[in-house]
């Protein structure tokens, strides 16, 4: 079989491990032109997906990169009230534990044969067998799998179906080094995550294993909102002035957290699929991960992904010399399972634009809401 996936992200390096644990070689496309052209994003709440990690026999290394620490839990109020404070035991079972995504690529990545993953080919077309890069280069293949996120040009081969604005922008900003540079507000915002949901608005702070706090604004607004806002990107010491601004009326100990970010701002439109996307089934063509089933960022995208990469490789693995077979079991799975997924998390992302966000995420968070 000549398996050919476009995308070294977490799916597609997850399918190419499963595939080489059963002795099945793969091919991994990837426009970046190396593993380190680009950042790999923050950490990631991993639960679900340990099973695909297990498949691939990476558990154990997985377990020494996970941050156990990473589960504890603030949400707050704007107004500084604390509604909910979860402190996770030393000795805690890793139930959800944060792991970076860098960290959990390079897992994959390393796992792998160095000839694996092609660095440096931008997929353009594929027709009849044959893979088009942007540069002219042409490679055959039997089994195509997009595993290219959002914005996928596999997409299009099965389903007209695009991504849609939410209704939700989220800037990311952050502080560098926080428990030198700020450790007051590194004690503020603890080992995990530290959320505050306001009325369309929120703040979270996530620390991550290098010491940087990611911190993500999120406004509940319009499409062309991040256009519209007044919000100069190209200048940090404004952009932050005028985020400051926005939030002007929540408490001045939350806000701090705005004042002591470093010039990193990035702005982003968070876009999903309609839930429930399906497609006739395709000789030779399938999706997994975002290219898939793009949900709202809520914890469930990247676990879809390595399970989607864990189950297709196991399809292919049991019907040796029947791509239509293993395919057609693997997206019967995937449709059903992403699909609940897409539903959950379609709910949350409901209860984070209500007018009442926290205590709605109080009572899910609750041991009798969970």
């Amino acid at each position: 079989m000549n398996i050919a996936i476009v995308g070294a992200g977490l799916g597609g390096l997850a399918l190419a491990r499963v595939l080489h644990v059963h002795g099945i070689e793969s091919v991994v496309y990837e426009r970046d032109s190396s593993r380190h052209a680009r950042g790999q994003g923050g950490m990631l709440d991993i639960h679900s997906g340990q099973q695909a990690l297990r498949e691939a026999g990476l558990f154990d290394g997985f377990q020494g990169i996970a941050r156990g620490a990473g589960q504890d839990m603030r949400l707050l109020e704007p107004d500084g009230t604390l509604l909910l404070q979860e402190d996770t035991p030393d000795d805690a079972p890793l139930d959800r534990p944060e792991v970076d995504r860098a960290d959990l690529r390079d897992l994959l990545l390393d796992s792998l044969p160095e000839h694996t993953v092609r660095w440096g080919h931008a997929f353009q077309s594929a027709a009849d067998g044959v893979l088009r890069f942007a540069d002219g280069r042409t490679e055959g293949y039997d089994l195509l799998v997009g595993a290219d996120g959002a914005e996928s040009r596999v997409r299009p081969l099965l389903t007209d179906a695009r991504p849609v604005h939410t209704g939700q922008n989220t800037i990311e900003l952050g502080i560098p080094d926080i428990d030198r540079t700020h450790p007051d507000l590194a004690a503020m915002v603890g080992r995990g995550n530290y959320w505050v949901l306001g009325d369309r608005r929120s703040l979270s702070a996530q620390r991550n294993g290098d010491g940087r706090v990611r911190v993500y604004l999120s406004f509940h607004t319009g499409a062309d909102w991040l256009a519209t806002s007044g919000i100069p990107f190209d200048d940090p010491a404004a952009a932050r002035a005028r985020l400051l601004d926005l939030f002007a009326d929540w408490h001045p100990r939350i806000t701090a957290l705005i004042a002591a970010c470093d010039d990193t701002i990035v702005p982003r439109a968070i876009t999903t699929l309609p839930v429930g996307v399906t497609w006739p089934a395709k000789p030779g063509v399938t999706l997994l991960g975002d290219a898939a089933h793009l949900m709202p960022p809520v914890g469930q995208g990247a676990n879809m992904a390595l399970l989607d990469g864990a189950r297709l490789g196991q399809a292919l693995a049991a019907h040796p010399g029947d791509l239509a077979a293993a395919v057609e079991e693997y997206e019967r799975e995937m449709f059903e399972r992403t699909s609940a997924a897409a539903r959950h998390s379609a709910r949350i992302q409901e209860m984070l634009a209500a007018p009442d966000a926290a205590r709605r995420m109080l009572a899910f968070f609750q041991p009798s809401g969970r």
